[in-house]
């Protein structure tokens, strides 16, 4: 064994433009949520645990695209999706189309320990969710001034409008009035930036576990459901690696993305990073993403093939690294 082993992700995609202040914030975040989780792995909480904690610090942070802060769909309301896995057994949790849940994360845990199915969605979520008495909000507490400015723009712009924190002052000096846009399912889009979060974490026992949340795309047709919540796709674990993907969800969705890291591993007997290396160049056609991944060894890894990724890892043996670009 190589010891514990954890990383997070506040998504791909950033605008290069992005002023200095707000990624000095996303850093700041990145970094608190680390220590979290370093401080879980030294007490040896579960891996399944450590993941589960670490995703509902950065959901009620409304700084990225989950719980408090996602992105709002074309009705100006949240949709949010989550997924949980833990390796050993292959145990895993999701829901969709949430509204009033504060942490999405911990009813997609609960989906996958106190419900005899993996997935459930909108009202029938909503309805386990008050049967579990996890903590409910009212939509508006998700919904933020910046978000519905973005909505404005969104509309207005008449496309999905995938940077939800780009400032609405100044907004020329940004991507978000891309020259050429970007295609998704061969439609045309604005911007790309999702953020998306996530955790990865190997414990001590050598046990992978994987999360992700996030509230989709600002815009988006309401019903739309993302990669996210899809195992498999946005998030993936089991006895050699825990995977969690962020960036354009339709692509993820194609190419089973977290799945294949697993089975390059397991049927190509690549490295951790070979396999990341691999999906990345190979596996996303034209669609731009990125993801974290840790092995049962200890091993952390990353790629993106966007423009920057935000992102922290650490190991036991005390190597931390919080980047944003390349």
């Amino acid at each position: 064994m190589g010891g514990w082993a954890i990383a997070v992700h506040g998504g791909a995609g950033v605008d290069p433009n992005l002023p200095p202040e707000r990624q000095d914030e996303a850093k700041q975040i990145l970094t608190r949520c680390l220590n979290l989780g370093i401080s879980a792995l030294r007490s040896s909480l579960p891996a399944i645990d450590v993941v589960e904690l670490v995703v509902r610090e950065l959901e009620s942070d409304p700084f990225f695209n989950s719980g408090r802060g996602s992105a709002l769909t074309e009705n100006g309301t949240v949709e949010m999706e989550a997924s949980i896995m833990d390796g050993p057994k292959r145990r895993c949790g999701a829901v969709s189309g949430i509204t009033t849940v504060k942490n999405p994360i911990s009813l997609a845990r609960l989906v996958m320990d106190k419900s005899p199915h993996s997935y459930l969605a909108f009202s029938g979520a909503e309805e386990f969710a008050k049967q579990q008495g996890v903590e409910m909000l009212d939509n508006d507490y998700f919904i933020t001034e910046d978000n519905m400015g973005m909505l404005k723009l969104a509309k207005e712009a008449n496309t999905i409008l995938y940077d939800y924190r780009i400032p609405i002052t100044g907004l020329e000096s940004c991507s978000a009035v891309a020259e050429s846009p970007i295609v998704m399912n061969g439609l045309p889009i604005s911007v790309y930036a999702p953020e998306t979060v996530g955790c990865v974490v190997v414990d001590g026992q050598g046990w992978c576990a994987a999360a992700t949340s996030t509230g989709g795309l600002m815009n988006k047709m309401t019903g739309r459901i993302g990669d996210s919540p899809l195992i498999g796709a946005g998030t993936y674990a089991c006895d050699l690696c825990g995977v969690s993907c962020t960036g354009e969800g339709e692509a993820i969705i194609r190419g089973t993305l977290a799945r294949d890291v697993a089975a390059l591993m397991e049927y190509k007997d690549l490295s951790l990073q070979e396999a990341v290396d691999y999906v990345i160049s190979k596996r996303l056609d034209e669609g731009k993403a990125g993801l974290i991944a840790v092995s049962k060894n200890g091993e952390v890894a990353y790629g993106f093939n966007t423009v920057g990724m935000f992102r922290g890892c650490a190991t036991e043996d005390g190597f931390m690294e919080i980047g944003i670009w390349e």
